[in-house]
């Protein structure tokens, strides 16, 4: 069951997760975005995965859509691809866990699984509607490599922090 606090601390940690994705870019984005890289923080990701696998959160289904609707309309402008990539993760993660038990490299070991997924099929969306043209082999050098390795300090960083968090207040 989910404990009371976990009902109001969830969204706010996922929201401000999601802001700090775009002022983190915002913020180092001479280093993140330039020619020879572009790297994409994945915090909200993060918060997601964590949720999952040491959290007792209900509806994080259409927490992840909500969430969702706001990356795409505060980041892309594209309406659509968050709102249904972040619940497809949600499932892969959610149906991955099943057969896991929450660790700190099984749970890196998704998390690096999810940011591929999502970063791929980003990739695939842009490139099907004509907002990106570059060739996969680019993207896996320039985006996908380096969004993986940064994604990886993050978690690094913040794993316990988070995992004493949602154990504390699941």
């Amino acid at each position: 069951m989910e404990s009371v606090k976990m009902r109001y601390l969830f969204p706010l940690g996922l929201f401000i997760a999601l802001f700090l994705d775009g002022s983190l870019s915002l913020q180092f984005s001479g280093s993140m975005f330039t020619q020879s890289v572009s790297i994409e923080s994945r915090l909200i990701l993060l918060w997601l995965v964590m949720a999952i696998c040491y959290g007792n959160v209900r509806h994080i289904f259409v927490w992840a859509v909500i969430a969702g609707y706001f990356f795409d309309t505060y980041y892309t402008g594209i309406l659509g691809l968050f709102i249904v990539m972040l619940p497809l993760i949600v499932y892969i993660t959610r149906s991955i866990m099943r057969y896991f038990t929450s660790s700190f490299i099984v749970v890196l070991l998704i998390y690096l699984i999810d940011i591929t997924i999502l970063t791929v099929l980003f990739y695939w969306a842009n490139a099907l509607i004509g907002f990106t043209s570059v060739s996969i082999t680019t993207f896996i050098s320039k985006t996908l490599g380096p969004t993986l390795a940064y994604n990886l300090a993050i978690f690094v960083i913040l794993f316990f922090p988070l995992e004493q968090f949602f154990k504390r207040f699941s």
